[in-house]
């Protein structure tokens, strides 16, 4: 079969409903018409299709024709569904109007892996084992993959899944066209840190009748950005980002009150485990020292997403085999951001691949990142993406003889 060139016979009805997909971005674990998008889409396909019950997720098994030559093998393949609250600035003609974007390219991600359903089915018959498509919603910090793992997509086949693995596009950092993985870490853990210092507002003009909770609250931030360098090997490093501040109403009124939240990312268990234990001590003591209140809250949202490196390999020669070696370079760190996939890695063996979108007249090293609300991602990527997902699927679903 030459999947390469079964894609690019549907390139332009890929490019028709990522097009679409992309007008009409929809957030968190409820994208209904997303949904009813990709049910339309996967219509007339030998599939066996169900919904979800707490998300509006899509699961399709695809059952080979072929004869296994031992114990048959189930292959997932992932695309994630959700957009951003976020107003898109690209100016593109079929730039979305309803104030979401998808602005991390999952509606690309949604398209391929529809590709790469019509094109496994095409080749149902020489497939000696089944094939999971498990279109997600909620990626973008609802846990939409623990929802459907919870849900069972993992066995949605009737049998476990043996492989796992899932696309991500960038509209940076990467060329165009090329995709790009390493074994083992590949992306941060995340969790969300919430702060809130209770003290007694007063006049501005006397704060020592009151008991000032802002410069708490700002001794507090500093204290963070002190604990990551000095507690934390630089080699197994942390991130503390703080996005939110509030306090006060007025500029000469001490507020009863003032709260902050931030982001914090780990490359390790070990890490992580260290971040839940100094933190919380650390925000209370400083509390304590002013003699004011603090009510802390850290929560874990995804785990570090880990790729098994024979899996890695196995993708960067399918890759190199489908459209070429220099189309694969392996990624020299992992990178900060964070991944709900990471929750199917830790379960079954598999890779999370990334894949260059930029377009051909915009620099990678300085084009607008993923999650900018002028980020672009080229849609000529779509055939190669979807080629590389069945690709990844008929070469663990090959009949042994």
């Amino acid at each position: 079969m030459d999947l390469r060139d079964d894609a690019r016979s549907m390139q332009d009805d890929l490019v028709d409903l990522r097009r679409d997909l992309h007008q009409v971005p929809e957030v968190g674990l409820d994208l209904p018409r997303t949904q009813e998008r990709v049910l339309e889409a996967l219509q007339g396909l030998p599939l066996e299709v169900s919904t979800g019950t707490d998300t509006t997720s899509v699961t399709a098994v695809l059952r080979g024709g072929a004869v296994a030559g031992g114990e048959p093998t189930t292959v997932l393949l992932r695309g994630d569904m959700d957009g951003l609250p976020v107003g898109e600035e690209t100016g593109l003609d079929y730039a979305a109007g309803n104030g979401n974007m998808h602005a991390c390219g999952h509606d690309l991600h949604t398209t391929a892996l529809v590709g790469a359903a019509r094109l496994l089915s095409q080749h149902r018959d020489t497939l000696a084992g089944d094939v999971v498509f498990m279109f997600q919603p909620g990626e973008e910090g609802y846990d939409g993959a623990g929802v459907m793992l919870r849900e069972g997509v993992l066995d949605a086949a009737g049998r476990r899944v043996d492989h796992a693995y899932g696309l991500h596009v960038l509209s940076t950092h990467v060329p165009g066209g090329v995709f790009s993985s390493r074994a083992d870490t590949l992306m941060a853990a995340s969790y969300e840190l919430d702060v809130t210092v209770r003290g007694a507002g007063g006049h501005g003009s006397s704060p020592h009748l009151g008991r000032d909770p802002v410069q708490v609250l700002a001794e507090m931030i500093t204290s963070l950005q002190t604990m990551v360098t000095r507690r934390f090997d630089v080699f197994d490093p942390v991130v503390v980002s703080v996005g939110m501040v509030r306090a006060g109403t007025a500029r000469n009124v001490i507020p009863d009150s003032a709260s902050f939240q931030a982001t914090i990312r780990a490359f390790s268990r070990e890490a992580e485990e260290r971040l839940v234990q100094l933190i919380p001590p650390l925000m209370d003591s400083i509390a304590q020292a002013h003699g004011v209140d603090a009510e802390v809250r850290i929560a874990g949202q995804y785990p570090v997403t880990v790729n098994d490196g024979s899996e890695v390999t196995y993708g960067a020669g399918v890759i190199g085999e489908l459209i070429g070696d220099e189309r694969y370079v392996t990624m020299p760190n992992p990178t900060s951001g964070s991944e709900d996939f990471s929750r199917v890695l830790a379960e079954v063996p598999g890779a999370f691949i990334f894949l260059g979108a930029c377009p051909p007249d915009q620099e990678h090293g300085s084009a607008a990142p993923n999650h900018s609300p002028r980020a672009v991602f080229d849609d000529s990527i779509l055939g190669d993406a979807a080629a590389v997902y069945a690709a990844l699927a008929v070469g663990r679903l090959t009949p042994t003889r």
